[in-house]
Order: C-alpha cells, then sequence, then structure tokens
C-alpha cells in the first residue's frame, strides 16, 4: 500500500522577493554565455551572493564553520599503498600522484564510483610534468640533475611557492654566519694579544660579518620585490662569500684551520642557501677543492699531510653526499606538495565546473525567478536538513498574462518524408528561432510538445502589452513558418491560438523535470490553436480587449471548428493580416533574413552545458586532462594562493607552532600511519656517511687497532641488519614474515623511529669511540706519553682530536638526513650528542694542554671553536629539519584536502547525474558525453519498434477549473503533483525497465518503451511493449489508491500505440527530448477518443498484445483525426485488467530495483545550495580551509 507523501506548497505572494535584487553578474561568467542567459543576469551567482549575505548575518551572531577532519583508515591504507607501490616500480615512471592520493571514497552507486575512479585518471602523473622524474632503485631515490618541472609557468611558481621559507634559510644562514665570526672574532682578540697585529685580517672579517649582516637585511626587507631568481643569485653571493674568506685565510680556526667553517659552508651551500642542485653541487665541489689546494701549499712541509688532506676530502665528500640526498629529497617533497596544492586547486576548479554544469542544467529546467525563489528558501534552512528529507514545491501565480500555443500544420507528413536527422535538425533550428523571437518579444517558451510550441507573455515580470507581444510573437512565427517552406518547398504552416487571463506554474513530479502552466485559459488557448485557421493568429475576447483594437479583427468562428470553445460559448477572433503581408509567401521577412546571415541555430547544450563535459563521472578518458585545457586557470588561482599566503594560514590553523604536531590529535594519528617514502633513501644515506666516518678513521685510527676492528664489524652487522628490515619488501625473494614485518616497520612510526634513532647512534658511537679510547688510554699511560717527543708523535685521533670534531658534525648531519624524523625529537638527540661531544672535547683538549701539546690560550680558543661549530649545526640542522616536517605536514593537509574535494565532487556528480537523467535518458546522455571533441551533430535516433502512451487523468481539467474559480487552484496542484509522483515512482521498479517517461502535459503523462539501444536487441522484442501496457495498468491502481487516501474519483484514460518513432533532443537553452512521428500522433488520439478507465489500443497493437496474452475487448470502428482522413476509421480495444500467465512471466524475477531512489527538484536544487555554501566557505576562508569529512 502507498502513503501519501506529504508535501508543502508555497504561492508566490509567499515568497520573499529575490528576483528584484539589484547584483552584478560576473564578466568573466558572462562572456561564455549565450544573449539569452546574460539577460537573465546570471541566476546563480546572483543567488549565491544571497546566500554569502546570510552567511554574514550567521557570523555575526557566532556561527562558524567547522574545521574538524575525519580522515579514515580505508584513506590510509590507500595512501601507503600507493606509496608503496611508487617504489616498487623502480626506473620505471610513475603513475598518477593525483590517483595515488585521492584515493576514491564513493559510497553511492556502482557507476558513481566509477565515475570517480575514471575522474582521476583526467589527471596528470608526475613524471608528465618534469623534465626528468628521477629513478628508485630497490626504493631508494637516485637524485637527478634536472628535477625541474617542464612549463616554465609552471617552475615560475613553485619558486614563487617557496621564496618566503628560502628567503627565511638564506636569512638564517646570513645570521649564523655573523653570528660566528663574531664570535671567533672575540675569542680570538681576547686570548691572542698577537693577533692585535694582525689589524688587516681583523677588519676584512669585520667587513664581511657587515656584509652577510647587510646581505640578511636586503633579503628581508625587499621581499615583495625579489623575484625567485634574484634570491639565487643572494645565495650565490653569500656562498661566494664565505668560499672568499676560507681561502683568503680570513676565518680564524682550530690552529688557523677553516676545515669547520668548510663544512658549514657545504652544509648551508646545499641546504639553507636557496641554490638549484647543479649550483650547490657546483658551489659545494669548488668550496671543497679549493680548499683542499690550499691546504696543501700553506701544509707542504708537514709530514702528516697527505693523511690530513685524504681524511678532509673524505669529510667533505661525506658532506657533499649528505647535502646532495637533502637537497634532492627536499627539493622533491617541495614539488609533490606543491603538485598536491596544483591538484587541489585544479580539483577544486572542476569542482566550480562542475557546480556551474549543475546550475545551468537547473537552468534548462527553471526559469530564473523560481530558481531564486527556491535558493533563498533553502539558504535559510538548517544544515541537517538532507536533499532528500526536502519535498517542497514550489507554485507561482501570475495574473494578467497571454498564453499563446502554435502547433505545426503538415507536421506529421513532413516527418514520414525526412530522415531522422534531418527532422531533428529542423525542428532544433525552427524552435530554435522560436526561441529568439521569444526573448524578442518579452515571452517565455513553456514547453515543446511535439510540433507544438507555446509560451507566455507577463511572466515573470509584468507586462502591460503582454497580449501585443503575443500576438507579434506569432506573426513572427508565421512569417518563419513561411520562410521555411519555401526553403523546403513543402506544404507547412502555423496555427496558432492566443488567450489572455492567469496561469500557476511550477514543476511537478519526480523525473523530467519541466516547468509548466497550469490554469483554465491555458486550457482555453490550446482549444484557440485546435480550432484555429493555418497561417492565421485565433484570439479570444479576453485578449481581444486587452489589444484595445492595435490589430484588426474578423469574427473567429472558433466554435463551429472546436466542440471546447462551442461548449463553453468562448468567442473568438482572428488577426487581420497587415498591409503587405501577403508579399511574406514569397520573401522572408527581415529580421528572419537577417538572422539567417548571422546566426546559427544553437547545439542543445551548447551553451547550458560544454557539448563534451557534461557530468564528467560518465566519461573513460574520452575529456582532455584538466590540466592541459584550464593550466593557465589553474596557474592563475596558485599565484592567487601565492599572494594570500594560504598555505600558512592552513599551517596556522592545523599546526601547532612550537612542536609541529597536528592540533587534531586525529589526524596526527593518521600522520603516524603514513609511510615514509624517503625513509630507505636516508638510511642508504646514512650508511654512506658511515663508511666515509668509517674511512677517516682507517686514515686517522685510534691508538689501539683490536678495538677499532670489533667496533667496525659491530657497526657494519648492526648497519646490514637496519638495511634488511627497511629493504625487505623490495625482494620477492625475502620470506614472507620478514616482508611484512617490513611493511609494518614502514607504516608505524615508532618502528621508523627506532630504527633511525639506532643509526643515530651507530653514526654518532662510531666517532665517539675513538675518543674514548684516547681518554682511557691517557689516564693509563699518562707518564708514557709525556716521555714521548712532540716531533715523533703518531697521527692519531689522540694528538689531532679535531679530526674528532670534523667528524663529530658529519654524524650530527645524519640526523638532517633522516627528513621525517620529528623536529623536536632531533633536537633532543642533537642536544644530548652535543653534551657528550663537548665533554669529550673538553677532555681531548685538556690532555694536550696537560702534555705541554697545547698552549693555555689555545685550549680555550679551539674548545670554544668546537662548541660554536656544534652550536652551529644544531641551528642549522634542527632549522632544515624543521622546515621539512613543516612541509611534509602540509603535504598531509593538502592530500586531506584533496581528498575532501573528491568527496564533493562525488556528490555533486550525484546530483548532476540525478539532474541529466531527468532531462535525458541514460543511453542519450552517453551520447551527448562520448562524443569526440569536433563532434557537434546533433542527437536523433529512429525506432521502428516503438511503443507509446498516453495517459490522462479523466476529469481533472473540470475539476481543476472549479477549484480556479473558488481559487483553490494551488491545492489542486498539489494533488496533481501527488498523482505524478506515484506515477514516477512506478519507473523506479524493475518491472519497468523498458518504458521511459517523455513528459508530463498538464494532467496527461506520456511514456514510451522501447528507446534504449539494449531494448532494441532484446530477445522478445516486444517485451517491452508488455511492460508499457503493465506500467499502465499499474498507473491506474496508483491513482485508485490516491483515490482512496484523498476522497477523490478520477479516472486515468489511456491510449497506447505502436510502430516507428523519431527521437532526438533540440532546444539550445531549455534542451529537451522528444519523440515524434504517426505513432506518438495515433496514440495521443488513443487516450483523446478513449474512455475514462480503460486502455484503448489500435488494430496493429492489439495483435501483438494478443500474443502476449492480454485480454482485449473490442470496442469498434472509430474516427480518428489525423488517420481516418487517409485510411477511414480506425478499429481499436479495450485491455482487460486481467492477464494470462504468460503476461504475468513478462517480467517475472525482475525485483531489483532499477535505479537508485529520486529526488524531488527542490531537493536537488537544495543539494546544490549546499555545494554553493561549502564553496563560499571555503573561499571565505582563503580558498582551502577543512571541513569535516565523514567516514
Amino acid at each position: 500500500m502507498r502513503s501519501a507523501k506529504v508535501i508543502t506548497m508555497v504561492t508566490f505572494a509567499e515568497t520573499t522577493q529575490v528576483s528584484r535584487m539589484e547584483l552584478r553578474e560576473p564578466p568573466c561568467v558572462m562572456a561564455s554565455l549565450s544573449p539569452g542567459l546574460r539577460r537573465k543576469k546570471m541566476l546563480w551567482q546572483n543567488a549565491v551572493k544571497h546566500i554569502i549575505t546570510q552567511q554574514e548575518l550567521s557570523a555575526k551572531v557566532g556561527v562558524e564553520p567547522a574545521s574538524k577532519i575525519f580522515v579514515t583508515d580505508t584513506y590510509m591504507e590507500e595512501i601507503n599503498r600507493q606509496i608503496r607501490n611508487k617504489g616498487l616500480r623502480g626506473v620505471q615512471k610513475r603513475r598518477s600522484s593525483a590517483f595515488r592520493v585521492h584515493p576514491s571514497q564513493g559510497r553511492g552507486s556502482t557507476c558513481t564510483q566509477a565515475s570517480v575512479r575514471g575522474s582521476f585518471n583526467d589527471y596528470a602523473s608526475d613524471a608528465d610534468f618534469f623534465v626528468h622524474w628521477g629513478r628508485t632503485i630497490r626504493g631508494v631515490y637516485i637524485p637527478t640533475l634536472r628535477h625541474t618541472f617542464k612549463s616554465r609557468d609552471l617552475e615560475k611558481l613553485y619558486q614563487q611557492h617557496y621564496s618566503h621559507q628560502r628567503r627565511n634559510s638564506l636569512a638564517i644562514t646570513n645570521v649564523l654566519d655573523a653570528v660566528a665570526k663574531l664570535h671567533v672574532l672575540v675569542l680570538y682578540l681576547a686570548l691572542a694579544p698577537e693577533a692585535v697585529t694582525d689589524t688587516l685580517r681583523c677588519c676584512l672579517t669585520a667587513i664581511f660579518m657587515v656584509l652577510a649582516i647587510a646581505l640578511c637585511t636586503l633579503v628581508l626587507t625587499c621581499k615583495n620585490s625579489m623575484s625567485p631568481r634574484w634570491l639565487q643569485c643572494a645565495g650565490l653571493a653569500s656562498w661566494l662569500s664565505q668560499t672568499t674568506q676560507v681561502l683568503g685565510g680570513l676565518v680564524y680556526g682550530l690552529e688557523k684551520d677553516p676545515s669547520w667553517y668548510v663544512l658549514f659552508t657545504l652544509f648551508a651551500t646545499y641546504t639553507l642557501l636557496p641554490l638549484p642542485l647543479l649550483w650547490a653541487i657546483c658551489a659545494g665541489s669548488i668550496t671543497s677543492v679549493l680548499h683542499l689546494l690550499v691546504e696543501i701549499v700553506h701544509h707542504y712541509n708537514d709530514a702528516m699531510l697527505l693523511r690530513k688532506v685524504f681524511a678532509k676530502a673524505l669529510l667533505y665528500l661525506g658532506m657533499n653526499t649528505a647535502g646532495l640526498f637533502i637537497h634532492y629529497l627536499t627539493d622533491h617533497t617541495q614539488r609533490q606538495v606543491f603538485l598536491e596544492t596544483r591538484r587541489c586547486i585544479a580539483g577544486r576548479l572542476k569542482l566550480e565546473q562542475e557546480n556551474q554544469r549543475q546550475e545551468r542544467l537547473v537552468l534548462s529546467i527553471l526559469p530564473r525567478f523560481v530558481s531564486l525563489e527556491m535558493i533563498a528558501d533553502m539558504s535559510s534552512l538548517e544544515d541537517e536538513l538532507s536533499p532528500h528529507e526536502f519535498h517542497k514545491i514550489y507554485i507561482h501565480q501570475y495574473k494578467d498574462v497571454s498564453i499563446l500555443f502554435a502547433d505545426i500544420k503538415g507536421f506529421t507528413l513532413l516527418s514520414m518524408n525526412l530522415s531522422a536527422q534531418d527532422l531533428v535538425r529542423i525542428l532544433n533550428e525552427l524552435f530554435g528561432r522560436f526561441d529568439r523571437l521569444a526573448e524578442e518579444h518579452h515571452c517565455l517558451r513553456i514547453k515543446i510538445l511535439g510540433d507544438c510550441y507555446y509560451c507566455v507573455s507577463g511572466v515573470p515580470e509584468p507586462q502591460r502589452a503582454h497580449a501585443r507581444h503575443c500576438v507579434e510573437m506569432g506573426l513572427a512565427m508565421i512569417n518563419t513558418i513561411r520562410y521555411v517552406r519555401k526553403e523546403l518547398n513543402f506544404n507547412m504552416d502555423m496555427r496558432i491560438g492566443i488567450h489572455s487571463g492567469s496561469v500557476l506554474c511550477g514543476v511537478l513530479g519526480l523525473q523530467k523535470w519541466q516547468f509548466d502552466v497550469w490554469s483554465w485559459d491555458v486550457g482555453i488557448a490550446n482549444m484557440l490553436e485546435a480550432g484555429g485557421i493555418p497561417g492565421r493568429i485565433h484570439i479570444s475576447r479576453a485578449t481581444l480587449d486587452c489589444l484595445q483594437g492595435t490589430y484588426k479583427t474578423e469574427d473567429g468562428h472558433g466554435r463551429d471548428r472546436n466542440e471546447f470553445l462551442l461548449k463553453h460559448n468562448i468567442d473568438t477572433f482572428l488577426i487581420c493580416p497587415q498591409e503587405g503581408n501577403n508579399k511574406f509567401e514569397h520573401i522572408e521577412p527581415p529580421k528572419v533574413l537577417k538572422t539567417n546571415r548571422t546566426w546559427s541555430p544553437e547545439t542543445p547544450f551548447g551553451n547550458a552545458i560544454n557539448m563534451n563535459s557534461i557530468l564528467a563521472s560518465f566519461t573513460n578518458g574520452s575529456l582532455p586532462n584538466i590540466w592541459h585545457s584550464t593550466s593557465r586557470e589553474i596557474n592563475k588561482r596558485i599565484k592567487h594562493a601565492i599572494e594570500v599566503r594560504s598555505s600558512e594560514r592552513m599551517h596556522r590553523e592545523h599546526i601547532t607552532p612550537l612542536t609541529l604536531v597536528f592540533k587534531d590529535t586525529h589526524i596526527e594519528d593518521k600522520f603516524s600511519q603514513m609511510r615514509d617514502e624517503m625513509f630507505t633513501s636516508n638510511l642508504v644515506c646514512s650508511f654512506i656517511m658511515l663508511l666515509f666516518l668509517m674511512a677517516v678513521q682507517i686514515l686517522i685510527p685510534a691508538p689501539r687497532l683490536l678495538p677499532a676492528v670489533l667496533q667496525f664489524s659491530l657497526f657494519l652487522l648492526a648497519y646490514v641488519l637496519l638495511l634488511l628490515l627497511a629493504l625487505a619488501e623490495e625482494f620477492k625473494s625475502a620470506p614472507a614474515s620478514l616482508q611484512q614485518f617490513c611493511c609494518w616497520i614502514h607504516e608505524n612510526n615508532s618502528a621508523r623511529n627506532l630504527l633511525t634513532l639506532t643509526a643515530i647512534i651507530i653514526n654518532f658511537g662510531l666517532v665517539s669511540i675513538d675518543m674514548v679510547w684516547c681518554i682511557l688510554t691517557d689516564t693509563g699511560e699518562a707518564d708514557v706519553m709525556d716521555k714521548i717527543n712532540t716531533a715523533s708523535r703518531p697521527l692519531t685521533v689522540c694528538t689531532y682530536p679535531e679530526v674528532f670534531v670534523l667528524s663529530g658534525v658529519i654524524a650530527m648531519v645524519t640526523c638532517a638526513v633522516f627528513l621525517r624524523l620529528n623536529s623536536v625529537l632531533k633536537l633532543a638527540v642533537l642536544l644530548l650528542a652535543v653534551a657528550v661531544y663537548s665533554y669529550l672535547i673538553h677532555l681531548a683538549f685538556l690532555t694536550l694542554t696537560r702534555h705541554d701539546m697545547m698552549h693555555r690560550s689555545h685550549y680555550v680558543r679551539r674548545k670554544g671553536i668546537s662548541i660554536l661549530l656544534m652550536v652551529m649545526f644544531i641551528v642549522a640542522v634542527f632549522y632544515n629539519g624543521r622546515q621539512w616536517e613543516a612541509t611534509a605536514r602540509l603535504d598531509f593537509l593538502w592530500r586531506l584536502q584533496a581528498q575532501q574535494e573528491v568527496e564533493d565532487m562525488r556528490e555533486l556528480r550525484e546530483h548532476n547525474e540525478c539532474l541529466l537523467h531527468n532531462i535525458l535518458p541514460v543511453h542519450v546522455a552517453r551520447h551527448f558525453l562520448d562524443r569526440s571533441n569536433n563532434d557537434e551533430e546533433l542527437y536523433s535516433q529512429s525506432y521502428d519498434e516503438v511503443g507509446v502512451m498516453f495517459a490522462s487523468i479523466a476529469g481533472f481539467n473540470e475539476y481543476f477549473e472549479e477549484k480556479e474559480i473558488k481559487h483553490e487552484g494551488v491545492d489542486c496542484l498539489r494533488l496533481l503533483n501527488e498523482i505524478i509522483a506515484g506515477f514516477d515512482e512506478l519507473l523506479e521498479e524493475s518491472y519497468f525497465q523498458y518504458v521511459e517517461k517523455i513528459k508530463t502535459i498538464g494532467s496527461c503523462y506520456m511514456a514510451a518503451s522501447g528507446l534504449a539501444p539494449e531494448g532494441q536487441v532484446s530477445m522478445n522484442e516486444w517485451n517491452h511493449l508488455s511492460e508499457l501496457v503493465l506500467f499502465a495498468l499499474a498507473m491506474q491502481e496508483t491513482l485508485k489508491e490516491i483515490n482512496r487516501q484523498t476522497g477523490k474519483n478520477f479516472k486515468l484514460r489511456v491510449g497506447i500505440a505502436h510502430g516507428p518513432v523519431v527521437a532526438g533532443v533540440i532546444g539550445a537553452t531549455k534542451p529537451q527530448y522528444d519523440i515524434w512521428g504517426s505513432t506518438v500522433n495515433l496514440a495521443s488520439r488513443m487516450d483523446s477518443t478513449g474512455v475514462s478507465g480503460r486502455i484503448q489500443i489500435p488494430e496493429t497493437t492489439r495483435r501483438v498484445l494478443a500474443e502476449w496474452g492480454f485480454v482485449l475487448e473490442l470496442r469498434g470502428e472509430i474516427f480518428v483525426k489525423g488517420v481516418s482522413e487517409r485510411q477511414g476509421k480506425v478499429r481499436t480495444y479495450f485491455i482487460s485488467t486481467m492477464r494470462t500467465k504468460r503476461a504475468n512471466a513478462a517480467t517475472d524475477g525482475q525485483f531489483e530495483e532499477r535505479r537508485g531512489g529520486r529526488m524531488t527538484l527542490a531537493g536537488v536544487v537544495f543539494g546544490l545550495v549546499q555545494a554553493r555554501n561549502k564553496e563560499k566557505m571555503r573561499e571565505s576562508n582563503g580558498g582551502f580551509s577543512l571541513t569535516t569529512c565523514k567516514p
């Protein structure tokens, strides 16, 4: 049993006059629309401004948008899977990062999920953006020197995007440099009196210190005018300054050895200075080689020079290697974040395009004034109300209007003589011209009914001369049809009827929404057309009174040609032809001549939706990639995002400034579960640094050989174990349990941190243990050391502790290599290591002083320099790590933002799918979506075996007349909406999978079967006709149920016929799917000549249905207009409500729903309003705020 749906109704008088709002239209949108839509002043943009006003009012009372984000486990698993697969692909090109970071979260239908997945393929892969993407070997990134974007504009935007961060890094470098010079200068002047005589060196050092401060000030104060290229030049100048000081001997160091400063320069060159990778490699190599050459020249007499130079060369090589990895991986990550930002913006642009498509789809259904009212009403609703819960329908009442009906005489014969494509082309061109004429004459086209066109003047803006506008419209239509008749050389004309009165207008039902008008006056206008004369305008007395003698008229004698006019005693008149009008038979009217030369008919969806872009959810790679078609707009938006510093705003809103952890613990937990795609590369780089440190210790060994061999073996074994755990999943031959454990490590932040800390401790331990042995040896053999001649002492770490300091710096850089390590944890490790190093340095230099190997003042200076070096690297490593962590966390936020964009896209596409399927059948929609870029042909299709049904609610027009007299027309339409919605709901059942609703005509319901291609090739070719009959019987039962609930006694009068039809889509501003042909006319006559409560069919249809087991009752032969004139009377039959077993079996076993549940038009528009609210909320928060994402 079906219960009545609760539907509320509002009238025009009860609504806010939103349509009178004076709002400016955006010029960027206006340029892309047709003149008709431009004159409508951009419905949705104006309506959205109203929504913004409502939001501002809400904001004043403390209403703030939600900012909580919810990340599902499924989403994290998908991210980790894609990251892992990217590494496993090795040297191959990586697939789309868009798919990697935007996994489908679809909760809707299968086709919707497929559409969302398909949309990812519209994005370009990461490799497509780069000159050279790079390679991975067993998950380890191999740096490439051409890791730049192909697009110069994109590369320029990337450099601009990170210029703020790099500017700060450059400033930090120069501040550290200046402080270090000041510290060293003070130490040397205070503890080395002989330096007073070296005035030139002191002055030059002070000058370079001032230059560093000046460069820092210049960079910070001129940040708005300094381009990324100038920033690179400033970085190069900073490097040149530091290298010059090293080569000129201006840096006081350990025994006047500037190696410590060289290491800082190398680290800063790769990680802090804004230099491209190639520049950094060249600069680092030049600094290293030149210093080694200077070292050789200055100390060529030193017996241990060769070993010292080789040791320093290894340290420099290790620092260059670490810097190379850090620079490349940091730049790689930043470029990925930038691409995520770009994809997010591209996704938002795609979302806006979807929004515009939906808006224009609604525009093709609703006039502007109805849509504005709906939006104004819905924007004030609670957010908790879902579209499916919104069932309000909108009916407007207008008085003092004129209604024009026009029908093409001879169209049936024309449709029989033309191909489907030619017929649809002529209709589209003809009705397109009529739409232009309606615009010019202040008329609103309501609907196209086959070959019938009707419009209204006085809706929505009142028109004093509404009757005159309709008459002028009718005259122009007659002139146009005469021109077409001349062009086609076919006898055809227009029969036009006009009546003045009042109308109710709106949209009813759940499927195939079309704006329509209802009233007794509409019925009179229709009958005036039916009783009119071809080539003449047939008007009523009401219209004549409104014309006030503007036109000459004559008696129309309409009662002689139409029973309705006779029954209701309606006086009719004909507009007399104006002087010279008879010449139009041979001469094209001026307007049409002009139109023909300058205007070509618009194709359906030509301006409402891009022909190749309607609902991209249906496409499978047929659309061009969005970054190809809209890259300029995306780049423009990226530039805007840089200017408003959207990333910084996102950082402030979601990340704790001090610790860099997410404010939302849920996001922090999910972030810790994300794989670190750089971890394997970091571990391998750390191992390479360990090898360099071991080589240095071999050159300058510890005092005892056996402990050194043991420690090397132990540390190498530990590192091999770490590499085995990190790389196991890269080897298929590894045990499955080991691979699973390796996968768990990569996806568990605590496990990764444990391995990271172990690697760091190994590197720190390797450097420290030698000095520990020195201290232990010194404690036990102090007397022996005193007796050894200084010149004959061997070169060890004990006698040359500077190598311990320099090696310790390399070990500290290990912390910088592990980019994903939390910056706070990294700082703690560095502080602990420096504390241990400081103590060991203190003991080492104290030992040398005690044994008279170093002067007291030199001890203090060298100790001070060593600690300064450690502090400088603490600051540099911590700052670099903090910058990278902030970048990684922003990357994660952009991924979440992109996920939310995809979710919003899915919701919008569901609305768009619903809208499109309520304009076109599914297979017709696919035709528009799958067509090639250059295919602009109209859609048309010929069918040989189609069933057509017209079902009218008998007595409803009289009932409406009675209600309208009592001013209860709105209540009457509420009931009609309930009836039509009930019929529409039947189509959701799988029983009627081949039945397609075409449209409603007042209280008449039109449907057809066998239109879909799959229906044409079914095993039982007339199965669809059986379904159509069953649908008509179900409609009768539905109406009976509504009668029982409402106390009414309506009956359904149904006419069905079958045969060939032509289907097509016509109309540009209001595209409409329709069918034409003699079969349609016959089915319509079966309805109009039928009997209430019965289903009437012709003889040809009876033969088919009899084979399907339907019980048929002969009615007899009747006169059928349009058929009997040529073929005589038509024998018709009634279908009994009883069926045989075969008819019952026609749909047995089909109990699954054919489609998902439908929404009312108000429900769809409400969903659009919600989408607009989200979009404006994002824009009001800098364009990139995150809202709640449900799991």
